[in-house]
């Protein structure tokens, strides 16, 4: 989605911005920990400011790991903001996540920060837009269409496709994490993962499936232009 977005002719990109802080405080020694460190800054606060302030294009595109938010920062600035969450199925997402983090916690997935951001930013009357990244690589022009016309943008063509390579914008823990985003050119066909989740894992992926379940609730999907009831 970030390639998408920074393909655009009118808008720029950040990457998970919150990614040092996050490593700095949890201590977790994930690959380049001390290069993330060194040229990320570890201040949520200086995060928060230049994500709000001036922006030299029309659109500012933020990407952003749900439990790189960790409970210490403030998050009433994402009411100020328009926000997009992504969500996938947590077979395939478990799946992946077992081959970086051996022995995920609940946390890892991310699935309760957003479900609880969610809920919040309700209350305040931003109710983000939730996507399905199944439905996105099944129909990426028609997602991302209705997508930007929620929003109130134009949709672009070039948001489909874009040149494969590292951009100056990726964080510097790009090569340890992004190979299969370099080499994409496009969104890849979506197609069902043979890998079965294991026994140790079942007991969190029931966990997993039980908010995936809330927040699929709410998805956009080419068939439903409206949001679904509340959670």
């Amino acid at each position: 989605m970030m390639r998408s977005w920074e393909n655009r002719p009118d808008t720029v990109v950040c990457d998970e911005p919150f990614y040092a802080y996050y490593l700095q405080e949890t201590g977790l020694r994930h690959p380049g920990y001390e290069e993330v460190l060194a040229h990320h800054t570890t201040q949520w606060e200086s995060v928060v400011d230049s994500l709000l302030g001036p922006c030299p294009s029309p659109l500012f595109y933020q990407k952003h790991m749900t439990h790189h938010l960790l409970p210490s920062i403030d998050c009433s600035w994402l009411a100020k903001v328009e926000n997009i969450f992504l969500i996938r199925n947590p077979i395939e997402m478990l799946t992946s996540l077992v081959n970086q983090i051996p022995n995920p916690t609940i946390e890892d997935t991310g699935l309760p920060q957003q479900l609880a951001l969610f809920e919040l930013l309700s209350r305040t009357g931003k109710i983000p837009i939730v996507l399905d990244s199944k439905d996105i690589l099944q129909n990426p022009r028609v997602m991302l269409t209705q997508l930007c016309k929620s929003l109130g943008i134009p949709f672009f063509d070039q948001m489909l496709t874009w040149p494969s390579g590292s951009r100056a914008t990726d964080g510097v823990w790009a090569p340890h994490w992004y190979a299969s985003v370099e080499a994409s050119t496009g969104f890849a066909p979506w197609k069902a993962k043979e890998e079965i989740v294991e026994t140790e894992f079942e007991s969190l992926c029931l966990e997993c499936e039980d908010i995936y379940a809330k927040l699929s609730a709410r998805k956009m999907n080419p068939e439903r232009r409206e949001h679904a009831p509340d959670i």
